[in-house]
């Protein structure tokens, strides 16, 4: 029997994309005649007409599959349900704004029947803004530096393929708010690259707005890390020490030129103004941690459906 390759794409107001990477999918599928698969469209209720689309091109091609959240439940949830919900062969992660290029789809697969379990496109270079590529570099170097006990992959956006085995144990993980990508270096699986250059968004705008890029970059931190905590260890035992070194000096001084020389208010104020911005920066972090803990202990579900199409 033919392998059966599951591609997933999560979306929320694609209306402009869906149909073009529907058709690009296909065309690619039409060119490997010795795979089976079926395309998930997994949406986080989108206000537009995307699922009107997606109905009617389900109607027409039972490989097409539509999940629909009955909210919408997030850019990390979503779509690591709809994985887990993709029982393929081999699943193949896709973004829905076309800058995961369908045509890489063969070299994936090839890959893949080379015996590697997880396959990563990589993008070595990117036509989008080059302030946020470099940015986005950065952050990868940094969280790869100091992840501790797996070594992060670079430019690495967790689309990709995934062996049905890996996948098998994505879903024995109970984790409500995963870092996908995290997970893949962490649990050991031998992978392979391919480099890629990252197209331009086709249409619309990126769905991933500043604070979703915050929250994605602090939960690879705080899944991955211990080195926030640690730092607002150092740096406080640092600062204090300086204190203490600035108070005897003060001390001592003022005990020779007790006459003549005066503090002032400007040390206290800038000590006082200098301690709160570094405590509230440190609780901010310990705070970050906390709200981790409180979301994973909470237990809820990744994402409630309101329908399913061709399952």
């Amino acid at each position: 029997m033919k392998k059966l390759i599951s591609v997933l794409t999560p979306c929320f107001n694609e209306e402009e994309n869906v149909e073009i990477l529907y058709s690009r999918v296909k065309a690619v599928f039409e060119q490997l005649p010795q795979y089976r698969y079926e395309h998930i469209f997994i949406d986080n209720a989108s206000t537009d007409t995307t699922v009107e689309i997606l109905k009617r091109l389900a109607a027409q091609d039972k490989n097409l599959k539509i999940i629909v959240n009955v909210r919408n439940f997030g850019h990390i949830r979503s779509p690591f349900y709809g994985i887990r919900e993709a029982y393929g062969d081999a699943v193949v992660a896709m973004v829905a704004d076309l800058q995961d290029p369908p045509e890489l789809l063969p070299e994936l697969l090839k890959k893949w029947e080379e015996g590697y379990k997880i396959v990563c496109p990589v993008k070595n270079k990117s036509k989008e803004n080059p302030l946020m590529f470099l940015f986005r570099k950065m952050f990868y170097s940094v969280l790869d530096k100091f992840s501790e006990g797996s070594q992060q992959i670079k430019n690495f956006t967790g689309s990709g393929l995934y062996d049905k085995k890996f996948i098998d144990i994505i879903r024995t993980i109970d984790d409500p708010y995963p870092y996908f990508r995290g997970l893949v270096s962490e649990l050991g699986f031998e992978y392979a690259t391919v480099p890629f250059v990252q197209p331009k968004r086709l249409h619309g705008e990126s769905k991933i707005k500043l604070y979703a890029l915050y929250d994605i970059g602090m939960l690879g931190f705080i899944n991955h890390s211990k080195l926030p905590l640690r730092l607002a260890s150092f740096i406080g035992f640092g600062v204090a020490l300086i204190s203490l070194l600035v108070a005897v000096v003060y001390f001592i001084y003022k005990l020779v030129f007790w006459e003549t020389f005066s503090a002032g208010m400007a040390p206290l104020i800038i000590g006082l103004f200098f301690f709160s911005s570094v405590q509230l920066f440190f609780i901010g972090i310990i705070g970050e941690y906390i709200g981790a803990i409180h979301t994973q202990v909470r237990k809820r579900p990744l994402v409630i459906e309101k329908e399913r199409i061709n399952f």
